[in-house]
């Protein structure tokens, strides 16, 4: 047996005899992953019959997928760690920047409301918009204490999770659709009698949509509608990547928001057809049909773990099927 790559999520083996190591077919190029490179590991004896009751690195859902994550830069950790675990190459490729607001007045005084009393709720959209807040608080020397008597509530448990990682339970997070649209459904109209106040706070990205706020009003609420952060297109990825990206190179690609679908386009194109699309939630998947891209995965839960597993659950599902998308060739560097 004749082992590439060994214990990297490139990892190939091949079973042979010695004289099979001579023939070309085997270590060269008859492979759609390409020949046999250097170094290799040679197994010779009985040990190689176990292969098959052993062989779980090279048996796991994802192994030797290549998965495009387009996401911030400081985002992509967990998603990559998530994909690697299922035995695919991660390749993070940042589509948007996290910017502060052209101006800080909006946050300041939204962040002064909050001490002085003025806010209900508040209700957290993204991760991006629980830090910003945070960071505000840490300027004017606040911590946890200053949401005492504000309601929080958060549109998915990904985000529920950053504000639970400062000591704060949400009171709050959509049980079922866990979006905009899911969280209207929960969201408690505004009550005279048992709401002293009818402001909320809403502290979002400067491109997001008015979906939730219209909603909020139309339950009672006044809204504070605050860019709490900006999105800004990042540069485009080196040229190897965008070629691999138009065609078929990645074997799917992850998409964890509206932005990262319309910015990988904007600055890479379009996935190729045989590429794998799986989106974090409905928003995110209605964009990227928008794009013309077909969706093949969309978790029950938004969040980037239910994304990863029900990415792996589908390749698994394709390979038992004998459905999976032919390799795509890889060139020989000359």
């Amino acid at each position: 047996m004749v082992t590439a790559h060994g214990t990297t999520c490139q990892q190939r083996s091949v079973e042979t005899t010695l004289q099979g190591l001579t023939d070309p077919a085997i270590l060269g190029g008859a492979d759609p992953a390409g020949p046999f490179a250097g170094p290799l590991v040679v197994t010779i004896g009985k040990t190689v019959s176990n292969r098959g009751k052993l062989n779980w690195w090279e048996s796991r859902a994802l192994y030797g997928w290549t998965v495009l994550v387009p996401r911030t830069k400081d985002q992509a950790g967990e998603m990559s760690e998530r994909l690697t675990s299922y035995g695919a190459l991660p390749v993070e490729v940042p589509t948007i920047a996290v910017e502060p607001p052209r101006s800080p007045a909006q946050m300041e005084r939204a962040v002064k409301g909050l001490v002085d009393g003025r806010f209900q709720w508040v209700v957290f959209t993204s991760t991006n918009a629980v830090r910003a807040v945070w960071e505000k608080f840490g300027e004017f020397g606040l911590d946890a204490r200053a949401f005492s008597g504000v309601k929080i509530a958060c549109v998915g448990e990904s985000t529920a999770d950053r504000v639970r990682a400062f000591g704060i339970s949400p009171e709050l997070v959509p049980s079922g659709e866990q979006s905009s649209m899911g969280l209207l459904d929960e969201f408690p109209p505004y009550d005279s009698i048992f709401d002293p106040v009818n402001r909320v706070l809403l502290p979002r990205a400067d491109i997001a949509t008015e979906t939730l706020a219209e909603g909020l009003r139309e339950r009672g609420w006044e809204i504070e509608d605050v860019t709490a952060y900006r999105t800004v297109r990042a540069a485009p990825p080196p040229a190897a990547t965008r070629e691999m990206i138009k065609t078929g190179g990645f074997d799917a690609v992850c998409f964890t928001s509206s932005s990262t679908v319309r910015n990988l386009v904007g600055i890479a194109g379009k996935p190729h057809a045989r590429t794998i699309i799986a989106c974090i939630g409905p928003k995110t998947a209605e964009t990227a049909a928008e794009f013309g891209l077909r969706v093949d995965v969309q978790p029950e839960t938004a969040a980037v773990g239910p994304l990863v597993d029900a990415l792996a659950e589908h390749a698994a599902r394709l390979r038992a099927e004998g459905a999976l998308p032919p390799p795509r060739k890889k060139s020989r560097r000359r």
